[in-house]
């Protein structure tokens, strides 16, 4: 009888020592559970494409594709467009997407105020530091743990901003990236939903720079304000321009707002006005760009009535694939 309960512990604590000794392994796998492949800086192809969900302050929920539109082996660079010509347009007033348009082959570097930018860090290890530029913070970047084939990494600015992103080894590019100001507002957040090796149709990339930022708050009487298209600094006319509108207007009866541009020929290519409780929240279209000084003229009328305009200038590039 002895030896048959000394049996059954012996068997018990083997067993035990066992499901201890997958436990273990298994916690420590997860640390660092990516392959030596999934680890690399990965090799993108034309028409390579991943369907992300976007989600920003400005304009809410929208899906697009980003797609490798163009491989440039002279400046050793990928051309990433997207899907949504939309999107492409958003992207050149708000930049809510820094990872459209040029990204270093050596490193996926972005650009950002013309200097590519180390967001990632191959290959990738639990613990490695470092820093770079992106949506106008300067981050200080970890690679917190590589989980599943997944890199996962948190940066903070100095300016209390919170980034915190994932890299799939194994699909090639963002899984999830999540922006928090310094109030701990999502500014931007994509997921991935699927990712594909080859994309049929059209594909836009609008490359752009900032002509005018302004918010325009109550006043009683009309706001006279300008701004100059001057064209690209080295590629010449702009071949449009994207403006961009967040208003609102209190509500009572004497609130109002207009907005009226005019470019130098005499065009009033933006009219606009609102009524009293009025709103048009991440309004964005396109003017022609017509080189030269442009005019606005802009009433705002009631408490809280405010008008924010950006417009930009914009190379426009189109891709079929």
């Amino acid at each position: 009888m002895h030896t048959m309960l000394r049996s059954h512990f012996l068997v018990a604590l083997l067993l035990c020592m066992s499901l201890a000794g997958c436990t273990s392994n298994d916690s420590s796998d997860s640390n660092n559970s990516m392959t030596e492949e999934q680890k690399k800086l990965p090799e993108w192809s034309v028409g390579q494409n991943w369907l992300y969900t976007f989600i920003t302050p400005q304009f809410g929920e929208d899906s697009a594709r980003l797609v490798v539109a163009e491989i440039d082996n002279g400046s050793e660079e990928y051309i990433l467009g997207i899907s949504s010509e939309r999107e492409a347009q958003r992207h050149a007033v708000i930049n809510h997407n820094p990872f459209l348009g040029r990204m270093t082959i050596d490193a996926l570097a972005v650009y950002e105020n013309g200097e590519p930018q180390q967001v990632f860090s191959f290959p990738w290890n639990v613990g490695d530091s470092w820093s770079f530029t992106l949506l106008g913070q300067e981050w200080e970047a970890t690679t917190i743990s590589l989980d599943n084939g997944n890199a996962r990494v948190e940066a903070e600015s100095s300016e209390g901003h919170e980034l915190s992103y994932t890299f799939s080894g194994s699909k090639g590019f963002l899984e999830r990236l999540v922006w928090r100001d310094g109030d701990g507002t999502i500014q931007l957040r994509m997921d991935l939903n699927v990712a594909r090796p080859s994309y049929n149709g059209d594909v836009f990339f609008y490359r752009a720079r900032d002509l005018i930022d302004r918010m325009y708050e109550e006043n009683d009487q009309e706001i006279y304000d300008s701004f100059l298209d001057s064209g690209h600094p080295s590629e010449g006319d702009w071949d449009t321009l994207v403006w961009y509108l967040d208003v609102e207007i209190a509500s009572n009866g004497a609130a109002s707002g207009s907005l009226t541009m005019k470019d130098h020929a005499g065009a009033s290519p933006l009219t606009r006005a609102w009524g009293s409780g009025a709103t048009e929240k991440g309004a964005i279209g396109t003017i022609p760009s017509n080189s030269g000084d442009y005019s606005l003229t802009v009433t705002v009328r009631g408490p809280s009535s405010f008008i924010h305009l950006k417009v930009a200038g914009a190379l426009v590039f189109e891709w079929t694939l």
